[in-house]
C-alpha cells in the first residue's frame, strides 16, 4: 500500500494533468453537434495510427523483455490497427451516402 501511495506522490503532477485533460476532453466533445460527431470521430480514429507507431517503438526499446510486455505491446498494436481500420471504414461508408446512384 505504501508503494502505491509513493507512486502517486512521485507522479502527482502527471496525475493532475491526466485528470484535467479528461475533463477538458469531455467538455470539448460534449460541445460538438450531433451532425458533426461521426465525421470527426472517424477522422480521429484514423489519426490514432500514432498509437501503432508508439507501441512498436516501445516494444523495440524494452529494457526488460518479457512475455507479458510483448503481449501488451501486441495488444496495443492490434487494437490500434482495429481503430485505424474502423475509422477508414466509417469514413468510407459516410462518403458512399453522398454518391449518386
Amino acid at each position: 500500500m505504501e508503494q502505491i501511495a509513493q507512486l502517486f506522490i512521485e507522479n502527482q503532477m502527471m496525475i493532475y494533468f491526466i485528470i484535467l485533460s479528461i475533463f477538458v476532453g469531455i467538455e470539448v466533445i460534449g460541445g460538438v453537434p450531433t451532425v458533426l460527431h461521426t465525421p470527426l470521430m472517424s477522422g480521429a480514429n484514423a489519426i490514432h495510427g500514432v498509437v501503432i507507431v508508439g507501441a512498436i517503438i516501445v516494444m523495440l526499446n524494452m529494457t526488460e523483455p518479457s512475455i507479458l510486455n510483448y503481449m501488451l505491446g501486441f495488444l496495443a498494436v492490434f487494437l490500434g490497427t482495429l481503430n485505424v481500420v474502423g475509422g477508414f471504414v466509417v469514413t468510407n461508408r459516410m462518403l458512399e451516402m453522398f454518391q449518386k446512384k
